[in-house]
This record gives C-alpha cells, structure tokens and sequence, in this order.
C-alpha cells in the first residue's frame, strides 16, 4: 500500500475520518498476513515509511503507525502518506547457550 490519506471529508468530522483512515490500514494489513506465506518464511513482515509527503516520510516500526497517523492529526496536517510493503519474514535462530 502506497496512499496519501487525507484528514478531509465531506462526509466525516476529520476526527472519525482519522479513526476510519486506521480502520483501512488495519484492514489491508489483515488482508495481507492471510495470505500464503511463501515456503521457507514462517510469517509476514512489513516495512513501512511515513511522512507528511512521500518526498519526506521516513522509515518508521510497523507498531507505530496508528500513533504516527495520530500525531499527524492532532499537529493540524490534512494529509500524510503512508507506504506498508509486505515481505517473508524470517524466525530469528535461537542463541545457543554453552
């Protein structure tokens, strides 16, 4: 997902336009970990970048999108861009102890 979310709608107060721009997000991101995780990878992971443009955005955790979106919001931004990005994820190996 590569989108610029806006805080305006015709439609919504941008307060539960905020809270439906998660629910998208919350929603794709379901979508994807119920795909087929390709042989050899034990789950999904996501790289994510996050800004007010795309020029700008920055890498950023996965857990922390909701409280980048909030952020944004409550600084007066109307819209912000958000890329999430699917890929195979590794377990990492146990340390062995000795």
């Amino acid at each position: 997902m590569k989108k610029t979310f806006s805080f305006k709608s015709e439609k919504k107060a941008p307060a539960r336009q905020m809270d439906a721009i998660k629910s998208e997000v919350n929603k794709y991101i379901a979508r994807e970990r119920r795909k087929t995780v390709p042989e050899g990878a034990g789950f999904w992971e996501f790289d994510c970048r996050f800004g007010i443009t795309e020029a700008a955005a920055e890498v950023i955790k996965f857990v922390n999108i909701s409280s980048c979106i909030t952020q944004a919001f409550e600084a007066g931004n109307e819209s912000f861009y958000l890329e999430i990005l699917a890929k195979p994820g590794q377990p990492k190996k146990p340390k062995a102890v000795g």
